[in-house]
This record gives structure tokens, C-alpha cells and sequence, in this order.
């Protein structure tokens, strides 16, 4: 960045404040399924200009520019640990598109006047920006279910929520929700019925933007409304500079007894979140965009093939660059949406084993594909008959998701997608055993693949060594027991494969030793038995999170082994940024 910072612009200043940190800005278009990396080149405070560079080898950079505009999302990640996530979006900037070499374009963008946005509504739309914060809980089934977000913007017409990607598989464009309830950091609060007018990925950390609209408004809440809109724009304004006017913040975003108890606990909490390494950022970009790709399916009815092959060839990268280190990684999706987790859990042990079998097999990108997409259906049967894949199922909900096979099908169909042969067996068969007992064909014997044969083991252990459906997870030894025990409906060679593959006590289980303390397996020797662990926790002092690697001889120290644990029963947890 080559300006130096001069009073000028507000949206320039509120720019400049969030690159002093760790940051990324995400140029994006609502027909394309990703979002495009830029870097800033220069930023100009008092004429408001701002030129980015990105880089980008396809043919069609000129549909992210609609009638020479573009659209961004900036992400600063603030704090020591960079945990603390501030946001800032901006749409329909005139831009000058200019191609610099074969892959490289300069994009020179006018930055607006002023921080607030004119809606086409007349409305004045207040961005929530440098710190400014609102909770927000979206009621999407009436006393049913219930997400919550943080305030974006807001007018006296609507306001953008961001929400974890996760919870956005409840939601649909054009869906009236019974409840948007607005909090505020003094304490005050808002209510009011509204209507879903847009939703799309929300830059590169795993969240989702919401457009509501509000709806039905009383006199009553439309005056309150305005109030709250008044005193966002006067707390805006003196966040960024742009009205000398305002000397203080306003007392709504005075944070109350109530917030800031939320605040330190989400400070405390930011603390104990474990650095991620190359390879856990790696799987987790890929959870999150295969919730993109489910999202552009459900929302712009289009099917991101080049997405969802970016992710099976993300996973074979990982694979091949360093198996043990990613079936570490993939512990850490356990905080991930289960249908996320197991889908890509699967996939992942899909083409180790495969690849183990024959580093060459032809058939392995198309079997990766269809493994990640198997559980596809399952978020596609979100209704109000099933409010949430979260709740405990009883026998309606699980009859109801065993259509999950034939409602991915139906959908990539109505999207004019075809898959592959063999990503098509996995898709459809991925659930059948043996014995026939398997869904939804019943199929049985010879009429399973090799490739069936070994994603059905898979499929089946994972299921068993996880929470699900109110079950806790069994150790691994027991789950090997059941399936061994269910000889008629697994093939008993593939369990041996993987018993022998994977051991008594997989890479990536939370053990607990002798001495008390909890520790995640990062290696083991030819035998199965831990050669090298991460110890997280001492269970005499559970308040306290320890971060060691300890290796061979240095392992006497936390005492012998006692078993594989579940990390719920302790507090184990993945916090998201």
C-alpha cells in the first residue's frame, strides 16, 4: 500500500483501519460460485480511490464487474491470536478494469462519498463497522428453531446478518421467518417479522450473509426502528471520522452488564482456541466450501462442479502430501455439521485406503466426488418437518432422511447435472450392505462393488466412533467389535484392512493416559500404539488447557494409555473465528 493515511474519505478511512491487521478482501458476483482473492496496490484516503490486484487465469473476469461495478467483502482479523473477525462490504463501486499481464488484472474502483448506503427503497442503509456490534436471533420455524448472527447493517427497511455457513441450510430466499430479534450492547432490543430477500457466502472464514426485510411493522415498533437506526448512524459516523459532530459513542452501543459478561466469555473462549496448522486450515476450507457449493444449490439452483472438484482435489493433495498429518486434521472437523463432517471424514479414508490398495487406481477422483456428495441430500430435506439435522431424530425425522439419496438425486437432475458412473454408484449406494438390510435399493452379494464393499466399512465406523442422534461415540475397538459382529452385512476383509490401516487407536483420537491427562494422537508406530501426541488437557486442573507435543520416550511422562474418549464428555471444542 504505497498512500499513507490523510483526513478524506470515510470509506477510505474505514478501509485503512482494517488492513493494519491481518486481513483478506474477497471480490465476488452473485452468478459465480467464488469469490476472487484481491490484494490492495493503493489506497488514496482524500480522493477515495482504491486499486486492487488480483490474479485469475479463466476466461470470464468480466462477470464479476457487472455494468463496471464490483462488489467486496473485507475480513480484518483482529486480537494477539487473531480471532476477533471485523468486517466491511461494499457493492457496486465503479471500476476500471485493466488486464496487466496473461492472468494478472489491476482494478481502479471510486470509492462512495459517504459510509452510509441510499437503498432503492429511498432508505438509508447503516454499515456496522470498526468494532460496532449488534446480536442478532433469527427465528426460522416458529418455537422451533432459532439462528443467531451478528448485525452487518441495518435500515429502516431490513438488515444483513452474517451466520455461521452452517446454519444456513435452514434458510431460503424468499422465506418469511416468524422472528428477527436485534440486540444491542446496552441491553435494548428489537423485534419484528421479516422476509429472507437474499443470502450468499460472506468472504473466506466460513459465514453467510442474510438480506431480512422487515415485515408488518406497528407504529410502535417503526418508531423504535427508526430510533435504533438513528443512533447506528450516529455511532457509524463517529467511528469513522466523517461528522466532528459527534464527539462520543452513542449509548446504545455501550456495552451493559450483560455484554460484556458475553464478551469476556468469548475473550476467555478466543484464548483456547489452538492455532491451526497448514493442513487443518486445509480441510476446514474445504467443509466450508462444500457448504458454499450446497448453498448455490439451493439458493441460485446452479450445481458448482469446478467448487466441488477443487475440494476433491484439495483432499487428494492432502492425502499425498502427508496422510497421517491430514487424518490428524480431519479430527478437527468435529465441530462441523455432521453431514460436513462425515462426508468429508469418509471421503478422506476413501482414497487413503485406495490409494494404499493401487497409487495409481483410475476411479479415485470420481469415488472422492461422490463420497463428499453423498450426504448432500440430507441438509436438501431441511423443512419444517425437519427443523434442524441437530435435533435428536425420532422414527418420522429418520424416515424422512432416508430420502436423502433420492432428494440429491432429484435435485442434481433438476439442475442438469449428470455425475459420473462411478461417482453415481457412491451416490447411490454408498448405504447398502450385504445382507440387503442397506437403503435405498436393498442390494445384496455380488451386486456390491469393491468400492462399495469398502465405503460401506468406512461409513459404518465412522458413524459408530461419533456422537449421533443423542448416542454417544463408541471406542474403536467396539466399533470394529459391532461390525465384525454384523459378518452378513460387511465384507469381513475390508475390516481387517482397516483395522490393520488405522489400528486400535487412530490418528486423530482423543486419548486419555494414566496420569490424568487428555491427548490427541498425531502418530503411531507399525504396531498401532501412540509414537507422538498433543496434550491438551490435565484433568486434575480442567480449567486449564495445555498445548505440548510430546514424542517416543518422553510419553512415560503422562502415565500409559488408558483408552480412546469423547471430547464433549470434556469440553473439547473447535472455536470458530
Amino acid at each position: 500500500m504505497t498512500a499513507s493515511l490523510r483526513p478524506g474519505s470515510p470509506s477510505a478511512q474505514v478501509i485503512h483501519a482494517l488492513l493494519q491487521h491481518k486481513h483478506t478482501l474477497s471480490v465476488y458476483a452473485k452468478e459465480m460460485p467464488y469469490p476472487l482473492h484481491a490484494e490492495v496496490a493503493e489506497l488514496d484516503p482524500v480522493a477515495g480511490r482504491l486499486v486492487l490486484e488480483v490474479d485469475y487465469a479463466g476466461q470470464d473476469i468480466e462477470r464479476y464487474f457487472a455494468s463496471g461495478s464490483l462488489n467486496f467483502d473485507l475480513e480484518a482479523l483482529k486480537g494477539s491470536d487473531h480471532t476477533e473477525r471485523d468486517t466491511y462490504s461494499l457493492s457496486n463501486i465503479p471500476t476500471r478494469l485493466l488486464k496487466i499481464d496473461s492472468t494478472t488484472y489491476r482494478l481502479e474502483c471510486e470509492l462512495p462519498a459517504s459510509v452510509f448506503v441510499q437503498e432503492n427503497r429511498g432508505a438509508v442503509r447503516i454499515p456496522f463497522i470498526l468494532g460496532m456490534q449488534g446480536r442478532v436471533a433469527i427465528e426460522v420455524y416458529l418455537h422451533e428453531l432459532s439462528v443467531p448472527g451478528r448485525l452487518r447493517n441495518l435500515s429502516v427497511g431490513g438488515c444483513m446478518v452474517d451466520i455461521a455457513i452452517a446454519d444456513s441450510i435452514a434458510i431460503t430466499v424468499g422465506q418469511t421467518v416468524p422472528g428477527v430479534t436485534l440486540e444491542f450492547p446496552n441491553g435494548e432490543s428489537f423485534f419484528a417479522e421479516g422476509k429472507v430477500r437474499h443470502m450468499r457466502p460472506f468472504g473466506h472464514h466460513g459465514y453467510a450473509a442474510v438480506g431480512i426485510q422487515f415485515m408488518n411493522l406497528s407504529s410502535a415498533q417503526s418508531e423504535a426502528l427508526f430510533r435504533f437506526v438513528s443512533e447506528s448512524e450516529r455511532e457509524a459516523a463517529y467511528r469513522s471520522g466523517s461528522n466532528d459532530a459527534h464527539a462520543y459513542h452513542s449509548p446504545l452501543f455501550v456495552p451493559g452488564a450483560k455484554e460484556k459478561k458475553i464478551l469476556q466469555r468469548e475473550a476467555q473462549e478466543r484464548e483456547k482456541r489452538a492455532r491451526q496448522s497448514p493442513m487443518q486450515r486445509g480441510v476446514l476450507e474445504v467443509a466450508h466450501q462444500l457448504q458454499v457449493g450446497l448453498m448455490h444449490m439451493k439458493t441460485r439452483d446452479i450445481f458448482p462442479s469446478e467448487l466441488f472438484y477443487d475440494c476433491v482435489d484439495s483432499l487428494r493433495y492432502l492425502v499425498d502430501q502427508d496422510r497421517k498429518a491430514l487424518l490428524y486434521a480431519l479430527a478437527f472437523l468435529r465441530d462441523e455439521p455432521e453431514w460436513v463432517r462425515h462426508a468429508i471424514q469418509v471421503a478422506s479414508q476413501l482414497a487413503d485406503l485406495m490409494l494404499r490398495r493401487d497409487p495409481h487406481a483410475p476411479h479415485v477422483r470420481e469415488a472422492i466426488l461422490g463420497a463428499l456428495l453423498h450426504t448432500l441430500g440430507k441438509p436438501l430435506l431441511i423443512s419444517k418437518e425437519l427443523p434442524s439435522l441437530k435435533v435428536n431424530m425420532g422414527p418420522q425425522h429418520k424416515a424422512l432422511l432416508k430420502g436423502h439419496v433420492a432428494a440429491l438425486l432429484n435435485k442434481l437432475d433438476a439442475l442438469g447435472w449428470s455425475p459420473s458412473p462411478t461417482c453415481r454408484e457412491i451416490l447411490e449406494h454408498a448405504n447398502e450392505r450385504l445382507d440387503g438390510s442397506g437403503y435405498p435399493a436393498g442390494l445384496r452379494g455380488e451386486q456390491l462393488s469393491e468400492r462399495i464393499r469398502l465405503i460401506s466399512v468406512i461409513k459404518a465406523i465412522n458413524k459408530l466412533t461419533h456422537p449421533r442422534n443423542g448416542i454417544p461415540p463408541r471406542e474403536p475397538i467396539d466399533a470394529y467389535r459391532w461390525v465384525n459382529d454384523e459378518a452378513a452385512a460387511f465384507d469381513k476383509t475390508v475390516l481387517v484392512e482397516y483395522i490393520q490401516t488405522y489400528g486400535l487407536y487412530p490418528i486423530g483420537s482423543l486419548a486419555k493416559f494414566s496420569a490424568g491427562y487428555l491427548a490427541w494422537i498425531m502418530d503411531q508406530n507399525l504396531k498401532g500404539m501412540p509414537t507422538k501426541v498433543h496434550v491438551i488437557k490435565n484433568l486434575r486442573f480442567p480449567d486449564t488447557n495445555i498445548d505440548s507435543v510430546l514424542s517416543d520416550l518422553d510419553l512415560s511422562q503422562i502415565g500409559k494409555l488408558e483408552g480412546i474418549v469423547n471430547p464433549a464428555d470434556y469440553g473439547v471444542k473447535l472455536l470458530k473465528v
